[in-house]
């Protein structure tokens, strides 16, 4: 039997998650949490095989949940699950620890695999999300590939001075996902700074 974490902010995708699970014969949902926080807490009377965790959290969001859910649960295999698809959040994720990486509008079939999967201790990437990361790994990691509309949008409020946390209220995003995209324009105009960044992108006519 698969014991089951699934942590969403979104009731009915929580709700949806936990009742196509408990229709599998050797899965069980030993909680179901809307923030990371309230599964941390959970942690001292459960102990899931499985974590099913979404990235964009209330609280504390779901990258920097997965270091202390892996401390307190070390056997847990964290199974990332988001609408988010960017490099930037991918390799985030992986190198905080998880071992599975899915979209949200997955089939039953797709996420009752990648739970089996990374429960046998392998990991489980989606086709578009390996797409990504191929894509990334083949670019030039200095100086190359096109901004997205997002990281030129974070560049632009860069330019104008303000913080990471207000253009995360300015673009209603989290301060996390603004430092995804900086990250991410600082590699591809080879910026070792905000600041080369903004110069780098005012000669190309980017801003």
């Amino acid at each position: 039997m698969i014991s089951i974490f699934v942590v969403d902010d979104h009731p009915i995708v929580r709700q949806g998650l936990v009742a196509v699970l408990e229709d599998e014969a050797d899965f069980a949902v030993v909680g179901a949490f809307p923030s990371a926080e309230a599964a941390l807490l959970a942690l001292d009377s459960a102990a899931p095989d499985v974590i099913l965790l979404d990235l964009e959290l209330s609280g504390m969001d779901g990258v920097t949940a997965i270091a202390p859910l892996l401390a307190a649960r070390p056997a847990a295999r964290i199974l990332v699950f988001t609408a988010y698809d960017t490099s930037e959040r991918v390799f985030a994720a992986i190198q905080a620890g998880a071992k599975g990486y899915l979209l949200k509008g997955a089939p039953i079939e797709e996420i009752t695999r990648a739970i089996r999967t990374v429960h046998g201790g392998e990991s489980y990437l989606a086709s578009r999300v390996a797409s990504t990361l191929l894509a990334e790994i083949r670019a030039p990691r200095r100086g190359g590939g096109r901004l997205s509309e997002r990281e030129r949008a974070v560049l632009r409020l860069v330019a104008t001075g303000l913080t990471s946390k207000q253009i995360a209220r300015e673009l209603a995003i989290t301060e996390r996902t603004v430092q995804f995209h900086v990250t991410g324009f600082l590699t591809k105009l080879g910026a070792d700074s905000r600041a080369q960044a903004v110069a780098i992108a005012a000669e190309r006519g980017l801003l």
